[in-house]
Order: C-alpha cells, then sequence, then structure tokens
C-alpha cells in the first residue's frame, strides 16, 4: 500500500509559504503522493490551485483531491483544470471526485443541491469526452485525460464508480468502515463487467501530539453534521501506534492508496509522520 500525506490547504490560517514548503519536504520522501480537500464556504484554498502550487514545487509525488466536489464546478471548466494539472504536472494528477455532503457549499456556487446526483452523471458522462475530444486544452499528459476516481457511500455511488471512474476514493474512518465499502465497489465493479478489481483509495486524519488543536479542528470542519463531528474528532490519529494500527488495517483491508490529512498545519508534522511510517 502506498502512503501520501494531505497538505494543510484546508487547515484554517495555513500561510501559503508553509503550504509550498509542506509540499517540497512531502516531495523528499517517504510519501508516495500529496492530497487537499475541497470547500467553497471555508477558509481553506482552492483545491486545483494548491495542487497547482505544489506541482511547481515537487517531482515526484502524485497529486490528487480527496475528493473536489465536481457538480460545484461547470464541467467544462473542470475538465480544463484537471487536464492543465496533469499537465503541469508531467501526468502525476489523480481527480477524485464527489457530491459532497455540505448544503451551504452549494448555495454559495448557486447550485441546486437536490439535482446534485443529476449534475454529476452527466458530468461523469462528459469529461472523458472532453478529454479525448482534446477541443479543451491543454491536452492532458495521460492518454485518456488524468486518472479519475469517484467517491460516496452509496448505492448510486458505487455504481458511479464502476461506470465512469477508474478507481473509488473513500470519505474516511475506521478500517472496518473502509472495508466494507471496498466491498460494495468490487461488487459494482464484478457487475459491470470490468475486468480485475479498482484501485481502492482511502483516507485519515492525524496530528501527532496534537490532540487538543486537532480536535478542535475537525469538530469545525464537520460541524454541519451534528453530534457526529465529535466521533470525527475522536478517530484524529494522535500517537505513533494509533498511525501504525490504521494504516496496518487499511492495508489488511485491501487499500491501494491512503492519504493521512493532517488536522495541524505545522511542519514538524511531517517529519514526525515519516519517522513513524519509516
Amino acid at each position: 500500500m502506498d502512503v501520501g500525506i494531505g497538505l494543510p490547504s484546508a487547515v484554517p490560517g495555513t500561510d501559503g509559504a508553509v503550504l509550498l514548503d509542506w509540499a517540497r519536504r512531502a516531495d523528499g520522501g517517504p510519501f508516495a503522493g500529496v492530497g487537499v480537500l475541497d470547500r467553497v464556504l471555508y477558509d481553506s484554498y482552492d483545491p486545483f490551485v494548491a495542487l497547482a502550487s505544489a506541482a511547481a514545487v515537487t517531482e515526484r509525488v502524485r497529486l490528487v483531491t480527496m475528493v473536489a466536489i465536481g457538480p460545484l464546478r461547470p464541467t467544462a471548466l473542470l475538465a480544463k483544470q484537471a487536464a492543465a494539472l496533469d499537465q503541469l504536472s508531467g501526468g502525476r494528477f489523480t481527480l477524485g471526485l464527489g457530491l459532497g455532503a455540505r448544503h451551504d457549499d452549494y448555495e454559495a456556487a448557486r447550485v441546486d443541491h437536490r439535482t446534485r446526483g443529476k449534475l454529476f452523471d452527466d458530468q461523469l458522462a462528459e469529461i472523458r469526452d472532453i478529454w479525448e475530444r482534446k477541443d479543451i486544452g491543454p491536452t492532458p499528459q495521460r492518454d485518456g485525460g488524468p486518472e479519475l476516481l469517484v467517491g460516496g457511500d452509496s448505492g448510486p455511488a458505487y455504481a458511479r464508480m464502476a461506470r465512469y471512474a477508474d478507481g473509488y476514493v473513500h470519505g474516511g474512518g475506521p478500517p472496518r468502515a473502509f472495508a466494507r465499502a471496498a466491498s460494495q465497489a468490487h461488487a459494482a465493479w464484478t457487475d459491470l463487467g470490468r475486468p480485475g478489481r479498482p484501485p481502492l483509495w482511502g483516507q485519515g486524519y492525524f496530528g501527532l501530539g496534537e490532540e487538543t488543536r486537532g480536535a478542535e479542528y475537525l469538530r469545525d470542519y464537520y460541524a454541519f453534521t451534528g453530534p457526529f463531528a465529535e466521533k470525527i474528532a475522536a478517530g484524529n490519529l494522535i500517537t505513533p501506534q494509533a498511525v501504525r494500527d490504521f494504516t496496518r488495517g487499511y492495508e489488511e483491508a485491501g487499500c491501494d492508496h491512503l492519504i493521512l490529512l493532517p488536522t495541524v498545519a505545522d511542519p514538524a508534522q511531517l517529519d514526525r509522520l515519516a519517522d513513524v511510517l519509516a
């Protein structure tokens, strides 16, 4: 299993210089990739801008959206942004897309939350055609467009993934939750007659030695979930043993790529995680 690290692009107050330094240091290893989150109404960086900046200061790591909220963006613009990022990074970009669950982001983008599923289906059907037609440049480095992941934890989400995507991305949680989702992703893939199995991506949160600050951030970021935000905060990986157990659990559940997202923007977190993984 490849293990990557998130950029602190969604941690409020993160300085741009810190973000770039984080990407440079991640490129030095042992991380396989860097990932970013996506919000509109939050003190966070746009995921495509953040990864374009990271592409300019890295040479090795993959760059992945975990996930970008597809329906918030016009399809032609999304296809162009993804192709540009794939070209700028030398083909290192993986586009993870999902619906998102926050009504306020849809309101801010003036997109009807009630029709987001239909919008997403149409978007996924069209985006490949745009990349293959090459009438909206630049041409992606990867033939047919960047690697495409689809996330979600519902029957329609797994069906979308199997029909349109190259792989599945899970939204986080303990290894047992990932294992259940992976099983359903495999089933949808097989039901559609696709060969082999989809690459599986997972994610978790860490803040080594930062129980208070990390938990405060997660409670704020997931406040829209109500009391469930407390459960998410409790899942923050704050000890080396917790990180080891979590990564081992995901590997045993069949995860191919795991991104550990920071809850604290201190660059020392990157070094601590590198030591644990080593």
